[in-house]
């Protein structure tokens, strides 16, 4: 039996969670597969109860477990607490205990939806690139950084973007290890015409290539790929970068398919994975089984592929959507001329039904 710890969140949360629960337990008695769910308070809904954004119960419960669903965290009603213990304080926390290094992002256009991104169809159709984005090191977290006051009563800010080769090499390796299971393509992105530490970066690249040399690699400078991102998107496969440049790229990289509640991610490098949607806790729309879960279950099928290795169950999952996308069947987010409005637990029972065996 594989052990899921369910972090249900806030908002919507609670609800795009439990139908990708329903998505796994389908197809769980498909293939004969046991999935256990243990549940543990996270973000606003764990403050309310236990003052903190991650109890130690739900850390060792997380710790414990073969893989962590996690649904999103925070609202206005917590915005007025200190930094420290704000609800989106549990993630970072998480991605640290758990030493989650690795952020996979996938933007995908379903065919369907190619007419709801901003871009012109003939430019997105077809996409299906990831974003591999390293997640515990450079400007986020580099010394020194902070804000000083100076003699002459101005002030000055720094950050500092720091990289060593250990943490260069891991990232690398995943990208090149998920290149692997798609495409083989990775195009590594980096700033190394005017920054030392993306000098050190491509090298460190480059040199870890060598290990791989199935997979094919290019390089490009950050402000090139967001422009290739919108001009060309589907020449990517794989965009293997850092921190800050992986946090824009990724959003950008969202957007071209038209909703981001359709977007899942994976956080890697631990032994214990961490699944959940790119979107927001929508706590306007909470309640009113009016969220899209398709993120989330999107989310399911990565972990489906990447902590358990069953690359046909998360085939299935990602086949399912698009047969229900297929059917015109539409969530609000979207929702077009011609095609059918349902609601979050409607689309999840359709996503069930449209599960092969």
């Amino acid at each position: 039996m594989r052990r899921i710890a369910l972090l249900r969140g806030d908002g919507v949360g609670p609800e795009v969670v439990g139908q990708a629960v329903g998505v796994l337990e389908a197809v769980g008695a498909r293939i004969g597969q046991t999935f256990g769910f243990e549940e543990a308070p996270v973000g606003g809904a764990a403050i309310d109860v236990e003052g903190l954004p991650l109890p130690p119960k739900t850390l060792e419960l997380a710790r414990a477990s073969d893989a962590v669903l996690m649904g999103a965290v925070g609202g206005p009603r917590w915005e007025g607490l200190d930094y420290g213990i704000r609800p989106e304080r549990a993630l970072l926390a998480l991605r640290q205990e758990l030493g989650l290094y690795a952020n996979l992002r996938p933007a995908r256009v379903f065919g369907p939806l190619a007419g709801a991104s901003t871009l012109k169809r003939e430019v997105v159709e077809g996409i299906d690139l990831l974003v591999v984005r390293e997640l515990t090191g450079g400007i986020y977290f580099g010394q020194p950084k902070g804000v000083e006051r100076l003699s002459d009563g101005t002030e000055r800010g720094v950050n500092t973007e720091v990289y060593t080769t250990p943490e260069i090499e891991r990232i690398a390796r995943m990208a090149f290890e998920v290149a692997r299971r798609r495409r083989h393509q990775v195009t590594s992105v980096d700033k190394a015409n005017v920054l030392e530490s993306s000098e050190l970066w491509r090298r460190t690249v480059t040199r870890v290539h060598r290990d791989y040399p199935d997979v094919e690699l290019s390089h490009l400078y950050v402000d090139n790929c967001a422009m290739q991102l919108i001009r060309a998107p589907r020449q990517f496969d794989v965009i293997l970068t850092t921190n800050l440049f992986g946090d824009i790229l990724s959003d950008e990289a969202a957007m071209l398919t038209g909703s981001i509640g359709m977007l899942p991610s994976a956080s890697l490098g631990g032994r214990v994975g961490l699944y959940e949607p790119v979107h927001g806790s929508a706590p306007d729309i909470a309640g009113q089984g009016k969220a899209n879960p398709i993120a989330t279950i999107l989310s399911v099928g990565m972990m489906l592929r990447y902590s358990f290795a069953l690359d046909a169950a998360a085939d299935a999952v990602e086949g399912a959507v698009a047969a229900v996308l297929a059917r015109g069947l539409r969530t609000a987010d979207i929702h077009q001329p011609g095609t059918t409005l349902v609601g979050t637990a409607e689309m999840g029972a359709a996503i069930r039904a449209a599960l092969p065996g």
